[in-house]
């Protein structure tokens, strides 16, 4: 269903990506934003997923400037290594490549954007601060805390599991009432990358919620 891609951002920087069209006329389109491992078999089936439910969906590859064509699976190694990408995290960059991203389909229609884990921070910051989004989701975004005091421009939902390690629910509730425009779902029980069935953290009943949820937001908002 989908393609590994090129993308061209505004400094002429060619990174790669994927992308997955659904088999009729798209709806719409939605931008897939990484965790810290890579535009891997996990975000190319998000990608699937979006195209099955009749959206152009495109994950740019973020961290090629760093390293190109990076992708890993969730083992502790695994895990240990990808860590490096956030270390001391380029935020300009990787916004400006998720702009050429949305750039790259703002032709299909409408455009999201959904992210997961660092790619939740990104999509709360993209809707801060970027152009062309009519609608954004983020998983689990860490960093969305220190960006809470921005106002998005476009609509946008957030995803939080009650038991995440690295986000405490004193920051969701410091989020809740700094941005009170923003949906947020909290998921009882539920562990950072809950979201994710390649993951030991995987809570398939907070996932069975979560997607519906926001597939309806995207058909709510990328009309």
């Amino acid at each position: 269903m989908g393609q590994d891609i090129k993308l061209t951002a505004s400094d002429h920087f060619q990174l790669g990506g994927y992308r997955a069209d659904p088999a009729g006329a798209p709806k719409a389109a939605v931008v897939v934003i990484q965790e810290i491992f890579g535009v891997n078999h996990h975000i190319r089936a998000v990608c699937d997923r979006l195209a099955a439910e009749g959206y152009v969906a495109i994950a740019p590859s973020i961290f090629d400037r760093t390293e190109r064509n990076f992708q890993c699976g969730y083992s502790p190694d695994e895990i240990a290594n990808a860590r490096k990408f956030i270390a001391n995290p380029d935020w300009a960059s990787m916004l400006r490549d998720t702009q050429a991203a949305i750039d790259a389909v703002r032709h299909v229609g409408p455009v999201g954007i959904i992210g997961f884990c660092l790619g939740g921070s990104i999509a709360y910051a993209a809707a801060t601060k970027l152009s062309g989004l009519s609608a954004a989701i983020g998983y689990y975004g860490g960093a969305i805390v220190r960006f809470a005091d921005d106002k998005p421009k476009a609509p946008t939902q957030l995803h939080f599991g009650e038991k995440d390690a690295g986000i405490p629910l004193s920051d969701v509730e410091t989020i809740r009432a700094k941005r009170p425009d923003v949906e947020i779902h909290v998921y009882p029980g539920a562990q950072h990358g809950f979201h994710c069935d390649e993951r030991a953290s995987y809570d398939k009943t907070s996932a069975d919620i979560a997607w519906p949820r926001s597939m309806a937001f995207l058909g709510k908002h990328l009309r």
